[in-house]
Parts: C-alpha cells; sequence; structure tokens
C-alpha cells in the first residue's frame, strides 16, 4: 500500500484538473495577449478560472492576480506594502511565519524595527501582545491564517481589527496557502488588504498562486514587462496551469463542506490511534475549530524525526518532518519558538491530508508508525 501523507508540502492533482491542462494545451494554446479568436479564447479561461479563485473567498473576481506561487504572492504584497518605509517605522509579524514572509521581513531590519508577537504553546497569536504591538508607526502586519507546521487557525479578523484600530493606515498582509479551499473565508467580513494562495495545496498545478488585493489598494509592481496582471505581474501567462487552477478551486467550491467533514474526520482519527497506540506521544495540533482539518503535527519523545520518515517510506507512507521550503534546516525554528520539550522536538512528523485520503489507510499507517517508533527507540538505547 501506498499512503501520502505530505499534502501541505504538495498536493496530487486531480483528474479532471489533468483533463482540464491537457484540453488547454491542445485547443486554447494562444497567447492570452494576442488580439486574435486563439488568444481571446485562452484569455476567456482565464477569466472563467480568476471568478472560481475569487469565489473561494468571497472576493470580487477583479480582485485576483494570478502568480506563480504562493512565495511570488507573498513577495509581491510585501514588497510593496514595505515600498514606502520611513525612519522608526516597523513591522509586526510571528517568529512562526512561513519562509516567503519570514525571510522577506528579514530583509528589512536595517530599515524598520522588526516586532514579533507573542505565540502561545499551541501558536496562537497573544491579542493583548498584539495591541502593545502596533502603533501609529507600523506600516505592515503579516500574519498567516493556517500555520503550514502545526495547523493553528489563527483569528485573522480579529487580528486585523485590532491592527486597524490601533493604526487604520496599517497594511495587512495575510498568508492563507494552508487555509484557502481549508476554511471557509469572505474576505468581505475580514478588513485585510492583501491574501496569498497557492494552486499546488489544492490538488492543482504547481507553478500557480494566487493573490487577493482589496479593490481600493494599488499594488507597486517588482518586476516590470508588458502589463499582463495589471501589471502586479507582467509576463506571459501560465495559461494551462491557471485554467487548472481554476478547475481545482471549482471543485473545492461545490464539494467543500464534504470534503471539510472528511479531512477532520481522518485527523481526529489518527491522532486517536497514534495516541492509544504508542506511549510518550505529543500533539502538537489542536483537533478542535481552531485547528486546521488537514494537518496533524505529532511527536514520539526521544525519537528522531527524518529517522522516522525513512523508515516509514520503506513502507510506503510519505510524511514530513515539516514545511518542504524549509527540510534543508538543522533546526525547525516553529517548534523552537513554541518552546516545545527537547526530548520532543526532535521527533516532531507532521502528516498532512488531502483529497485522495481515505480511512482504509489509517490502521496501515498506525501499525507501521507504531513498529517504527519502537524500532527506533529500540536502537536509540544500544
Amino acid at each position: 500500500m501506498e499512503v501520502y501523507l505530505d499534502n501541505s508540502a504538495t498536493t496530487r492533482v486531480r483528474h479532471e484538473v489533468l483533463q482540464q491542462i491537457i484540453d488547454v494545451n491542445k485547443n486554447y494554446y494562444g497567447n492570452p495577449s494576442s488580439l486574435h479568436r486563439m488568444g481571446l479564447m485562452a484569455e476567456k479561461k482565464i477569466d472563467e478560472a480568476r471568478r472560481y479563485a475569487a469565489k473561494i473567498i468571497n472576493a470580487k473576481y477583479e480582485e485576483i492576480y494570478f502568480t506563480g506561487g504562493g512565495t511570488e504572492s507573498n513577495n509581491i504584497a510585501l514588497i510593496s506594502h514595505l515600498s514606502n518605509i520611513y525612519e522608526n517605522s516597523n513591522i509586526v509579524t510571528t517568529k512562526i511565519e512561513h519562509p516567503s514572509v519570514y525571510n522577506v521581513v528579514d530583509q528589512f531590519k536595517d530599515k524598520a524595527s522588526i516586532r514579533y508577537v507573542e505565540t502561545d504553546g499551541m501558536g496562537r497569536v497573544n491579542l493583548d501582545d498584539l495591541k502593545k504591538k502596533v502603533d501609529s508607526d507600523t506600516v505592515l502586519v503579516s500574519i498567516m491564517h493556517v500555520n503550514n507546521e502545526i495547523g493553528i487557525v489563527q483569528d485573522i479578523k480579529k487580528i486585523a481589527e485590532i491592527a486597524k484600530s490601533k493604526n487604520n493606515s496599517t497594511k495587512i498582509h495575510v498568508d492563507a496557502v494552508q487555509s484557502y479551499g481549508k476554511i471557509k473565508i469572505d474576505i468581505n467580513n475580514i478588513p485585510v488588504d492583501t491574501m496569498a494562495f497557492s494552486s499546488h495545496k489544492i490538488h492543482g498545478p504547481k507553478g500557480v498562486g494566487g493573490l487577493f488585493v482589496r479593490s481600493s489598494l494599488k499594488i507597486k509592481p517588482s518586476v516590470f514587462g508588458g502589463g499582463q496582471e495589471k501589471s502586479v505581474r507582467p509576463g506571459t501567462e501560465n495559461t494551462a496551469g491557471i485554467i487548472g487552477f481554476g478547475e481545482a478551486c471549482k471543485l473545492l467550491y461545490d464539494n467543500f463542506e464534504e470534503e471539510n467533514y472528511k479531512l477532520n474526520e481522518l485527523k481526529a482519527l489518527y491522532a486517536k490511534r497514534l495516541s492509544e497506540e504508542i506511549e510518550d506521544v505529543r500533539i502538537n495540533s489542536l483537533l478542535n475549530g481552531e485547528g486546521a482539518p488537514h494537518i496533524l503535527n505529532i511527536s514520539f519523545k526521544n525519537v528522531k524525526g527524518e529517522v522516522l520518515v525513512h523508515f516509514l517510506e520503506q513502507k510506503g507512507i510519505y510524511v514530513s518532518t515539516g514545511s518542504a521550503c524549509s527540510s534543508k534546516s538543522k533546526s525547525n525554528r516553529i517548534l523552537d519558538a513554541l518552546n516545545i520539550d527537547k526530548e520532543y522536538i526532535d521527533g516532531s512528523i507532521r502528516m498532512s491530508l488531502g483529497y485522495f485520503n481515505n480511512h482504509d489507510e489509517v490502521e496501515y499507517v498506525v501499525m507501521h508508525i507504531k513498529q517504527s517508533v519502537n524500532d527506533i527507540r529500540e536502537i536509540m538505547m544500544l
């Protein structure tokens, strides 16, 4: 049996999406900027995809810009928001952000004060600390909606309202790469300025992302070219990728409640069975509404996470030790920031669920994790 449980890193493309990608490459291969019929047909297909991408967060279709991925979306938004940084200004964020936010903000450390909001042991933002950190010189607040490693869901509405009440001119950016399509988002009820998301996290193709930009806001481009995507992301559009992304959005929108329920149920079952079968286990993800439905981070005392990953892959089970974007790091910045006990932090793995996972896989996975954890513990005691 092969069980893929690394869907937060990337997902398998759905069959319906692949069919759309093939159809575009065969029949709608014109440049969307061309004025002839083939170009206009491609442009129309992109417009349809934009409408479906907007529906996921209840945005206006013209507020959605297609990019090359979530990392690029975060970079475009942040660099634009920070283009007018001034002396004595500050940026408010957390230490548990994705590298595409954390590292961009770090580039501005010599130009502005960076203030990291406190988080608790489960990753929740301390709202009282947020109130203290935001002031009249705060140019940007950037906090991710769902943490990519532990799955904590931040109260973005309350965070944005607090920030805007302290300084209405502060720009609010949200990295929603792990929440887009997984959690209900109504952008009209959340006073954020920009929001980033990605195709390959929702069973769409890689190399495509999206950026929501509030219609009242003007984004300054960091790359210049022919003016595509209203100059926010110029360059010939990845037509097949965008249309595949649109199809993935359509499938999600039409079946959201059903998919969300299944992911929550599987996550709870994995947490229950692993806790029952294995001693000295720590669940690092919340199992209620404050935890994303698809992410379960779990630690095994006195076990090396990377060793466990390789033990499991021999049985056809694919998990990770955390974010794929940080897999080469020697330490886990996010788990370190949560002050998890050293005996557990090294034995942390992330199991992330997707459309193709099912209940039939659970006992097979639990059995082999139990066996692998016991084997590793015995080896480490030698």
